[in-house]
């Protein structure tokens, strides 16, 4: 059994959830439940998003394990920055687990624990300049999908979360059982990591 703890702040946005989907239909691929997802929160309970939709999680504590950590994001991560609790635990317990990630803003997270320090990171376009600014250390690369450095891995915003996921799928089981996921959520490609944030033919596309 592969435990999987997505943590998550008031305010996150919503769209992490559906990294868990990833997972979920890994299981159904694999035929047997590896991943086991939970939720998790400081405080536990309920957490709001930034749509407003309400999610039942677990509390942060000395017993909250996971061998791969996904720190979802929030949509103004300068006026969220983490709490003091979530930056303790990462920088405590989190590197305990085979992995830890950062979805879109949540790479700020993992900057403020101090753990993108000399390591190579990417997150949302629309942040990377100010990651740049405000974590000098990190080695930004702000047109980039995701990024592997070692145990911590980094997406830039929104859908490119689950192609991080389903690359951690493909690492663990295989790129068979990645695409079977791919084919099963109707996931039009699969990116690879080094594929550019700004799509090409989103550019090209008809007016009308």
């Amino acid at each position: 059994m592969h435990r999987v703890g997505l943590l998550i702040a008031d305010q996150f946005q919503s769209l992490a959830l559906s990294t868990l989907s990833i997972f979920e239909f890994a299981n159904l691929v694999i035929g047997e439940p590896f991943y086991q997802c939970t939720v998790y929160s400081e405080a536990g309970g309920q957490v709001s998003s930034s749509y407003g939709i309400s999610v039942s999680s677990m509390a942060l504590s000395d017993h909250a394990e996971a061998d791969t950590w996904l720190v979802g994001g929030v949509l103004t991560p300068l006026q969220l920055p983490a709490t003091a609790g979530v930056v303790h635990f990462l920088q405590n317990h989190a590197l305990r687990a085979r992995r830890v990630a950062g979805i879109c803003t949540g790479a700020f997270v993992l900057a403020q624990a101090g753990l993108l320090s000399e390591r190579r990171a990417t997150t949302h376009w629309a942040y990377a300049q100010t990651m740049k600014t405000l974590h000098p250390t990190v080695r930004t690369e702000e047109d980039r999908i995701y990024i592997i450095d070692d145990r911590i891995w980094t997406s830039a915003g929104m859908t490119a979360g689950l192609d991080m996921v389903l690359a951690m799928v493909e690492k663990d089981h295989g790129a068979d059982v990645a695409r079977g996921v791919a084919q099963r959520m109707v996931m039009n490609q699969r990116r690879s990591g080094g594929q550019r944030q700004h799509s090409a033919l989103l550019a090209l596309s008809p007016r009308s």
